[in-house]
C-alpha cells in the first residue's frame, strides 16, 4: 500500500521537496556521482513538467525522430532494388545470356525467401538484445549490397541460386529490425503512419526500379564489354553499400541511449511508451534471450496472424512480375518500364493517407480490408477485359492493395505490446512465415496462358481468405477486449522488476498492473 502523499506532492506522487533537495546537493562536476545526480535529478523534473513545456520537449523530440527514421525511406528502396531488379534484368537478356528456363527463373526469385525466412526471428532476437541496432543496420546493409554487386558477375544456375539465397539471409535483418526499432519510440497511435512513411521505400522502389532499370538497361549495353543486365546490379549494389555507411551515424537507436537526443527527450520518449499501454517498454532482467520466442509459439493469435498474412503476400505477389505484367499491355520494353513506375506513386500517396487515417481512427481491420476489396477489383478487370486502358488501370487498384498490407504490420505490433522481448519475435515471425506467400506466388505467375487469368484468379482467393483471416483476428481481439472490460483478462504479465521500472518512469511508487485502461485496436 502507499505511503501518504504530502501536499507537496503533485498528481505523480513525487514530493516537490525531492526536487528541491536535488537541486540543493552538491556534486563533483566529473565524478561518476555527479553525473548520476544530474540525471536523477532531470528525470523528476520531467514528472513535474508542465503540459505547454512537454508539449515543446515532444514536438523537438518527434521532429528529430522523424528527420533520422526517414533515412529507413531510403535504406527500404535500396532493399527492394536489389532483391527486385532481376525482374527488370531479364527483360534485358538475363534469362537468356544464363540459359534459365521458366522454372530456374522462378527458382532464382524463390530461393532468396528461403533465407529471408530462417534469418528473421533470430535476427530480431539478436536485435532486441543489443544496445547499438543502427551499427547492426548499417553493418547489414554493407554486406548485402555487397552481394547484390556480385550477381552481376554470376554465369549459370547455379551461381545465381547461391547468390540469391544468401542476398535473402543477409536482407532479412532489416525489415522486422527496422519495424521493431520503430515500435521502441512511436505509440500506437504513430505507429501505422510512421509505417508507411518506412513502406513508401517499398512503393518507390517499385517506380524506381523500373525508371533506373530504363537507364541502365537502355544505356550500359555492351559498356566495357559487359551486358547492361550486368551494370544494373553493379551500380545498385554500389549505391546500396554508400548508404550502409551513413546509416550507423543517422539512425538511432533506444530511447535509452540514442544519441543526438537531449536527456530530457529521452525521458519523454521512455515516458511515452509507459502511458501507451501502461507498462515501461522493458524486459525483465529474469528474462532469457528465447523467451520472447516461447511466450509467441504459445500464443494462439500469432498463428492467425501468420496464416492471414500469408495469403495477403500470395495475392500481393504480382509485384515481382509487375514489369512482365505492364508488358502484356504490348509495348517495348522501355515505354513498359516507363510504364510500371506511376501505379507504385499511386499505391504510396494511397498508403500514406490510409495509415494516416486508421491512426487517427484508431481502427485496423477496415483499413486493411478495403484495399483488398480495390486490389480484387483490379485483379477482376484484367481477367476480364483486353482493353489497353482498362487493364492499365487495373495496374493502379492493384497496386493500391498495398496500403492494407503497411497497416498490417502495425496492427502485429499493437497486438502484442509488450514485453518487448514477445513483440520483436512476433513482428519477426509473422512476416518470416509470410514469405512463404513470396515462394508460392513465384510459381503463381508462371501460368501466363490467356494473359495470365489464372494466376489472376489465384491472387483473388487469395485476397478473399486474408480478409476472412482479418476478421477472424479482429473477432479475437474484441473477446479480449471484452475480457480486460469485465476484469477477467491480464493484457499480459508484470514481473516485479518491469513493474518497478514502470513505476519509475510513471514517478509512482508502484506500477499499475491491471492495464485496465489498454484495449488492442481492431
Amino acid at each position: 500500500m502507499k505511503d501518504e502523499i504530502s501536499p507537496a506532492a503533485d498528481a505523480t506522487g513525487v514530493d516537490k521537496h525531492t526536487v528541491d533537495a536535488l537541486e540543493k546537493k552538491p556534486s563533483a562536476p566529473d565524478s561518476l556521482a555527479a553525473r548520476q545526480h544530474e540525471a536523477e535529478k532531470q528525470h523528476l523534473n520531467v514528472r513535474f513538467m508542465d503540459p505547454e513545456r512537454r508539449a515543446l520537449v515532444e514536438k523537438s523530440l518527434k521532429r528529430k525522430l522523424d528527420t533520422r527514421c526517414g533515412l529507413f525511406v531510403l535504406i527500404y528502396i535500396m532493399n527492394y532494388l536489389d532483391r527486385n531488379n532481376i525482374a527488370a534484368a531479364r527483360l534485358k537478356g538475363l534469362q537468356d545470356d544464363l540459359k534459365l528456363d521458366n522454372t530456374q527463373y522462378a527458382t532464382c526469385l524463390s530461393i532468396l525467401y528461403v533465407g529471408y525466412i530462417l534469418m528473421q526471428v533470430p535476427s530480431n532476437i539478436f536485435i532486441n538484445n543489443i544496445p547499438r541496432p543502427s551499427l547492426y543496420i548499417s553493418i547489414v546493409m554493407l554486406i548485402w549490397g555487397l552481394i547484390s554487386t556480385l550477381t552481376g558477375v554470376v554465369n549459370n544456375f547455379g551461381s545465381m541460386v547461391t547468390i540469391r539465397f544468401f542476398l535473402g539471409f543477409v536482407e532479412a535483418a532489416f525489415l522486422p529490425g527496422a519495424l521493431f526499432l520503430l515500435s521502441k519510440w512511436y505509440t500506437r497511435r504513430e505507429l501505422a503512419f510512421r509505417n508507411a512513411i518506412l513502406f513508401c521505400g517499398n512503393l518507390i522502389s517499385n517506380a524506381f526500379s523500373a525508371l533506373i532499370g530504363a537507364g541502365v538497361l537502355s544505356n550500359m549495353q555492351g559498356v566495357m564489354g559487359h551486358a547492361a543486365w550486368r551494370w544494373l546490379f553493379w551500380i545498385e549494389g554500389g549505391i546500396t553499400m554508400a548508404v550502409a555507411i551513413s546509416a550507423a551515424f543517422i539512425l538511432p537507436d533506444l530511447p535509452t541511449n540514442s544519441r543526438g537526443f537531449t536527456e530530457e527527450e529521452l525521458q519523454i520518449a521512455q515516458l511515452r511508451m509507459t502511458e501507451d499501454v501502461g507498462e515501461a517498454d522493458t524486459d525483465s532482467t529474469k528474462q532469457g534471450m528465447f523467451d520472447g520466442f516461447l511466450m509467441v509459439i504459445k500464443d494462439i493469435k500469432v498463428y492467425v496472424m501468420m496464416l492471414t498474412f500469408t495469403a495477403y503476400v500470395v495475392g500481393l505477389s504480382f509485384n515481382a512480375f509487375f514489369p512482365t505484367l505492364t508488358g502484356t499491355l504490348g509495348f517495348s520494353y522501355v515505354p513498359t518500364l516507363l510504364m510500371s513506375a506511376p501505379p507504385w506513386v499511386f499505391a504510396c500517396i494511397v498508403s500514406l493517407i490510409t495509415s494516416w487515417h486508421s491512426d487517427r481512427a484508431q481502427e485496423k481491420f477496415f483499413h486493411i480490408s478495403l484495399p483488398m476489396v480495390g486490389g480484387i477489383i483490379g485483379f477482376i478487370i484484367s481477367m476480364s477485359t483486353e482493353n489497353i486502358a482498362a487493364r492499365y488501370v487495373a495496374l493502379f487498384l492493384q497496386a493500391s492493395s498495398y496500403a492494407g498490407f503497411v497497416v498490417f504490420y502495425s496492427w502485429i505490433a499493437s497486438s502484442f505490446p509488450r514485453p518487448p522481448a514477445k513483440r520483436a519475435v512476433a513482428i519477426a515471425m509473422v512476416n518470416a512465415f509470410s514469405q512463404l506467400g513470396n515462394v508460392a506466388g513465384s510459381y503463381v505467375w508462371n501460368l501466363n496462358d490467356n494473359g495470365y487469368r489464372k494466376s489472376y484468379g489465384i491472387v483473388t482467393a487469395m485476397f478473399g481468405i486474408a480478409i476472412i483471416g482479418c476478421w477472424i483476428f479482429r473477432m479475437m481481439l474484441q473477446r479480449l477486449n471484452n475480457q480486460i472490460a469485465e476484469g477477467e483478462q491480464v493484457a499480459w504479465d508484470t514481473k516485479p522488476d518491469v513493474a518497478a521500472q514502470t513505476a519509475q518512469v510513471e514517478g509512482e511508487e508502484t506500477a499499475r498492473t491491471d492495464k485496465s485502461g489498454f484495449r488492442y485496436l481492431l
